[in-house]
């Protein structure tokens, strides 16, 4: 059974990093759950406004929002229960780093996309 990751701040803007990791978990057999209040789907997947409209478990997050969003998912992963969360680029404000480690959450810095052995730059 392949891990469900969400795609917190997912496009269907092809050029946008939130879109690139959709396809780059996609690839390496991931199940992608697009996350985002805006957009009805994103590459043939329904999209959920947050992680707390998702039925069942996530096994980890992969953050692509500004941080003035970031403290509010953060606080909705922790209530959801997600074990993992990358902070990207750009949604690894201070504060949302702080308020995610309150709570508890594994965080982890750095470009997703390039932590599961793809490069942004084929995408």
């Amino acid at each position: 059974m392949s891990k469900i990751v969400a795609v917190i701040g997912a496009s269907s803007n092809r050029g946008k990093f939130g879109n690139k990791a959709l396809r780059a978990f996609e690839r390496q057999g991931y199940t992608v759950i697009p996350i985002n209040p805006n957009e009805p789907d994103v590459e043939g997947h329904r999209t959920y406004a947050s992680v707390l409209d998702v039925p069942g478990t996530i096994d980890l997050a992969t953050v692509y929002v500004p941080g003035s969003v970031g403290v509010k998912v953060v606080e909705e992963l922790a209530r959801k229960g997600v074990p993992e969360v990358w902070l990207n680029p750009g949604a690894d404000d201070d504060e949302v780093v702080e308020r995610a480690r309150e709570l508890g959450l594994k965080t982890i810095q750095a470009c997703s996309i390039i932590g599961i052995g793809e490069s942004p730059a084929r995408y």
